[in-house]
């Protein structure tokens, strides 16, 4: 029976040696995504709930200056390319391709969705949801010493087990729910890059 109660109790202390707190995942999940150049590429799908709409899901994948959006509901369907200067949108129901010029001051910074995963511990307080055997699901609620109006008040992290690979990410920016999930990493330039000789048939309407 002391052996008995000897192994349980060793059992408890080992797991709870190896119990992680939310903040010492989070900065694992950093640790983690650190190590992936953006230049190198990342995609993901993105879940926007929209009050009026509903939901529109987008797989957006960027490399460098570079990106590459696709979305489709119902009969709309379109894949968007850009490189900074120029945008090729294409409609798949029309079989069109209009091209015209990237307005630069409100062309949005690559790295603005990827960001919000970064550096949740300095301006969220973060708390463990719950956990199953693959993953550890993370409140982050706005700390009161956070002052930057454009972060939302709570947000939902999923986080791997094992990798720390983040999963995915939930939050409410002005009335539009946005989730971003299923996150890649390495995008080839390939995918990110417009070619025409991939649509022969397309009608391409100039707008430059």
């Amino acid at each position: 029976m002391r052996k008995f109660l000897f192994s349980v109790l060793f059992l408890a202390l080992s797991l709870t040696a190896f119990a992680q707190t939310a903040q010492e995942i989070i900065a694992r999940m950093d640790e983690r995504m650190s190590k992936f150049d953006e230049k190198d590429g990342v995609g993901m799908i993105m879940d926007i709930k929209l009050p009026i709409l509903g939901t529109l899901s987008a797989k957006a994948e960027s490399r460098g200056d570079k990106m590459r959006m696709e979305m489709q509901k119902g009969d709309v369907h379109h894949i968007t390319w850009r490189d900074g200067n120029t945008e090729w949108d294409y409609d798949v129901s029309k079989n069109e391709i209009e091209v015209k010029t990237v307005d630069q001051k409100k062309e949005p910074k690559t790295e603005g969705d990827v960001k919000m995963f970064k550096g949740v511990n300095d301006g969220y307080d973060v708390s463990i949801e719950k956990e199953t055997d693959k993953f550890w699901y993370l409140k982050c609620n706005k700390s009161k010493s956070n002052t930057e109006k454009d972060d939302p008040k709570t947000m939902n992290i999923v986080v791997e087990k094992g990798t720390y690979n983040p999963k995915s990410l939930s939050a409410k920016l002005k009335g539009v729910t946005l989730t971003m999930r299923d996150l890649t990493f390495g995008i080839p330039e390939k995918r990110v890059t417009f070619n025409p000789a991939d649509y022969p048939t397309a009608k391409i309407v100039d707008k430059r």
